[in-house]
């Protein structure tokens, strides 16, 4: 089994994903950067889930195509 992520995390990562489609990459550090930029998370162990979803989606998305 897999690691479960929050319906919060979930829905947070496809807000931003929405909102800047194109800063995302498939590079965990950069949306790493942006997550904190953004200033969406209070803690770093809830931005680097939130950036690690966002990850996740956007290879799914290239894969995809």
């Amino acid at each position: 089994m897999g690691r479960i992520r929050t319906h919060d995390i979930k829905k947070v990562s496809f807000e931003l994903v929405e909102r800047y489609s194109n800063r995302f990459t498939a590079d965990f550090k950069t949306n790493k950067e942006i997550v904190n930029e953004v200033k969406v998370a209070d803690s770093k162990k809830i931005r680097n889930k939130i950036a690690g979803y966002i990850t996740r989606i956007v290879k799914n998305k290239s894969r995809k195509l």
